[in-house]
């Protein structure tokens, strides 16, 4: 029998997490650039966007912890370090924002490029019976989709 501990096939979840860890790279890079948004927002709308971007930026480390937790269980090993993160994130480190407008673009940016991966993510745990991963990725679609259109209605 060629199944992990959880009963899912080795090779299968190794091609996952390694998925897994490429967006958990993504959401690294993400939560950094949001808390400097929240640190270093100006203007009219600084305190509704200063609690919204803590809002977002405490969701982001929750779900970091979920996916590096989902990885081990998958018998995976979690990248970690930001000079890893900064190499395998599709999401670039952005610095020094201070205006509302810019810091929402990048998050809804962020966002789509998230939303592909987790949709890939979906169908390659659908393919292998992970329900587990599967259920995370499609949580996480779901609230991001909502949180997309908000944004965007925000930003009209």
């Amino acid at each position: 029998m060629n199944n992990n501990i959880i009963g899912l096939d080795k090779e299968q979840s190794l091609q996952l997490t390694n998925k897994l860890n490429l967006l958990l790279a993504d959401y690294q890079i993400l939560y950094m650039n949001v808390r400097g948004f929240h640190w270093n927002i100006k203007g009219r709308d600084f305190y509704e966007l200063h609690t919204k971007f803590e809002e977002i930026y405490n969701n982001l480390i929750d779900k970091v912890d979920e996916i590096a937790e989902r990885i081990l269980t998958l018998e995976g090993a979690p990248s970690h370090g930001y000079s890893r993160y900064l190499e395998q994130s599709e999401l670039k480190e952005v610095l020094n924002v201070t205006d509302g407008k810019t810091a929402l673009g990048n998050i809804l940016e962020s966002y789509q490029i998230l939303l592909i991966k987790q949709r890939d993510i979906l169908t390659a745990a659908g393919d292998l019976g992970d329900e587990g991963t599967a259920s995370l990725m499609s949580d996480y679609i779901s609230e991001q989709e909502k949180e997309t259109w908000m944004m965007a209605s925000y930003l009209k």
